[in-house]
């Protein structure tokens, strides 16, 4: 299971059903930096110290970073859903159609009008894999 990292607006009740689904996930207030205003690119690097994906709903300034050619060791670039578990599984499908995190973006997303869930997964060279499931 993947080594994760959720950024100070990610919702915990995510956090628990990633957890629950085998994800070690560690959060912002955990890691004793919520609220400290850090930015993004030092979210970024400490993650990457350690070895972990970011997740986040901050997808315009993370994805930027990526296209920068920052190193990390994952993005997991996520829209907001009120349904935490069903963010949960998207998530946790995003993550089980790539074999290595470090240096992917992978964006996860629903697409409720064809009722099916649509993960894409790019490399540093943006070259990117669209997997749909029903």
């Amino acid at each position: 299971m993947a080594r994760l990292y959720a950024d100070e607006n990610f919702p915990y009740p995510t956090v628990e059903a990633l957890r629950r689904l085998g994800h070690d996930v560690l959060t912002a207030g955990e890691a004793g930096q919520a609220g400290l205003g850090i930015a993004d690119e030092e979210v970024l690097s400490s993650a990457h110290m350690d070895g972990r994906a970011v997740l986040t709903h901050n997808r315009k300034h993370f994805r930027n970073l990526h296209k920068a050619g920052i190193p990390h060791s994952g993005l997991v670039l996520c829209t907001e859903d009120p349904d935490f578990d069903s963010l949960a599984a998207r998530v946790d499908l995003a993550l089980s159609i790539t074999s290595e995190l470090t240096g992917r973006l992978i964006r996860s997303h629903p697409a409720p009008w064809l009722r099916t869930l649509k993960v894409r997964a790019c490399d540093t060279r943006q070259r990117c894999r669209l997997s749909s499931v029903l």
